[in-house]
């Protein structure tokens, strides 16, 4: 859990160091997460963290209240409709917000044992897992800021938890699909440090390689499989990199 932690405030870190510096208006450029501007991303995290913070306390359905979801709607649109629900707050207290939900999630995630089920929009699972769900997500985001404000964040080792989480819902991601579970996978990723990671057992019969930060793209929803240096091979190769995701 520690290791998770501290990869999540890392990767917090990493988003504040690109929002500290921007004036009003810089705020209002579009990201690379469609429709949306930064004051949308930064809100939406804001939003989320807070939930992260209220399931890890036991907290969950009063502050989710007006979060469910209606027949025939995602996750995605309810997200964007909270968004749009709010959107038009000053990027200052956006700012302030998102800052101080960050600081309540990490807080309520740290008392929690890392193996204790906590309530989340998937349903319950373990609090690492829920740490390592929103590192995934403010990783995805802080790229959509970044590429709104033309800068260029190098991948780092904090990926390892993203890419292990990928490998780990697989069967999650086939059956969101309704697709049968896929046959053992393994993922053999280039680090961005340099090493080689992997995941699953040694003789699987369907393989994805290249790079791990490709793999975290993809499975962010930011990147085709097509356009990146992955590869894979055997029977669930072309299902793995259509459905693999990390998010809900």
């Amino acid at each position: 859990m520690d290791a998770v932690l501290a990869a999540l405030q890392g990767q917090l870190d990493e988003l504040e160091g690109l929002l500290a510096p921007l004036d009003a208006d810089a705020w209002h450029r579009p990201s690379a997460c469609a429709g949306w501007d930064v004051s949308d991303v930064v809100l939406h995290l804001a939003q989320t963290n807070e939930l992260a913070a209220a399931s890890a306390r036991g907290d969950l359905a009063r502050v989710a209240d007006g979060w469910g979801r209606a027949e025939g709607t995602t996750v995605d649109d309810v997200a964007g409709d909270a968004v749009a629900a709010q959107r038009g707050t000053a990027p200052d207290e956006v700012h302030a917000r998102w800052t101080a939900s960050a600081t309540a999630m990490v807080g309520a995630l740290a008392a929690c044992p890392p193996d204790q089920r906590v309530p989340w929009v998937v349903g319950d699972m373990a609090a690492r897992t829920l740490a390592t769900t929103r590192l995934a997500e403010t990783w995805i985001h802080t790229g959509d800021v970044a590429d709104g404000l033309g800068v260029t964040l190098a991948p780092t080792d904090r990926l390892w938890h993203v890419a292990r989480l990928v490998h780990r819902t697989l069967p999650y991601a086939f059956a969101r699909a309704g697709e049968a579970p896929p046959g053992p996978v393994r993922l053999a990723l280039a680090a961005p440090g340099g090493d080689t990671w992997t995941f699953g057992p040694d003789d699987a019969p369907t393989v994805v390689t290249g790079p791990a930060a490709d793999l975290c793209r993809v499975a962010g929803q930011r990147a085709h499989a097509s356009d990146t240096a992955l590869a894979a091979t055997g029977p669930d190769a072309t299902a793995v990199l259509r459905l693999m995701r990390t998010f809900a």
